[in-house]
């Protein structure tokens, strides 16, 4: 019988986890199937359920995607630095009775940045908006990437405050750190590089953001993946930016790591990322 992997989320429709990890299976030749899950969100145990029932079935791991990574981090036997870090999970294997939780998101992010769209960020400014659980997840990897100033900016500063502290301690990269208000954006200058980790647009909104902040030259980057030219890369291509990216890359390039992590064995990327990427105009 094939091993069992799956991907568990709600809504889960959307999901193409299934396809980049069946494209992976057979590029390298592992025995395995890999599903979607719908988690139900009420009860407040209906997570978890769903989990042990698919450990219970065989499961050899899962994907955890919107809304449960932060209730994978809490039912978790045993957390990476980075998934105990962000206070996230989005990969879990199951083990000796064991749940093993790890956090790609942001590795995954900073290779598609750096490798896939040739933008290193040491020595840069960059800008991440949002303080949520794209953000916990990717802040750590964007750190040991050694930008000269990293600046998260949310809604709610308290928020973004309280993630900037927590990963602080872990700092020894260099660089500055710190934590902002949308209204004090205004006042930052330009950065080299923004992402977008808001939700906003998942409902076609933009995030309050100035166009201020973007660099004629720079680069600014979309979470969201299959959405076209957003309202937020709209306002940088308007702004003069010169590289605008989705999250389709980053989409492949967590997978592969999960993928690496289940299996001992890494596939390749580009073609996959290639054949899922939409075009922007």
């Amino acid at each position: 019988m094939s091993d069992r992997y799956a991907v568990i989320g709600n809504p889960i429709g959307h999901t193409k986890s299934p396809l980049i990890h069946g494209f992976f299976a057979q590029e390298t030749g592992q025995d395995m199937s890999y599903g979607a899950i719908e988690g139900p969100v009420e009860p407040a145990s209906g997570f978890s359920d769903s989990v042990k029932r698919f450990i219970a079935a065989g499961g050899r791991g899962m994907n955890v995607t919107a809304p449960f990574k932060l209730a994978a981090f809490a039912m978790s036997d045993e957390r990476s630095e980075r998934a105990q870090l962000s206070g996230a999970v989005n990969a879990m294997k199951f083990e000796g009775g064991r749940i093993i939780a790890e956090n790609f998101d942001g590795v995954g992010l900073v290779r598609d940045i750096e490798v896939n769209l040739h933008q290193p960020m040491v020595g840069k400014r960059v800008l991440i908006l949002g303080a949520g659980g794209a953000a916990r997840g990717a802040l750590l990897p964007f750190v040991a990437a050694r930008p000269a100033e990293l600046v998260v900016a949310n809604r709610h500063v308290d928020k973004a405050r309280a993630l900037v502290e927590q990963v602080a301690r872990s700092n020894t990269a260099g660089g500055s750190l710190t934590a902002c208000g949308y209204a004090d954006l205004a006042a930052l200058g330009r950065f080299d590089l923004v992402i977008n980790a808001t939700s906003a647009s998942l409902t076609g909104q933009l995030p309050p953001v100035p166009a201020s902040v973007f660099s004629a030259g720079g680069s600014a980057y979309e979470l969201a993946y299959g959405k076209g030219l957003t309202p937020f890369l709209r306002l940088a291509r308007d702004a003069g930016v010169e590289s605008i990216a989705d999250g389709v890359g980053m989409l492949v390039e967590q997978a592969a790591e999960a993928f690496a992590w289940w299996r001992g064995v890494r596939p390749e990327t580009r073609a996959l990322i290639e054949r899922l990427t939409v075009p922007l105009d």
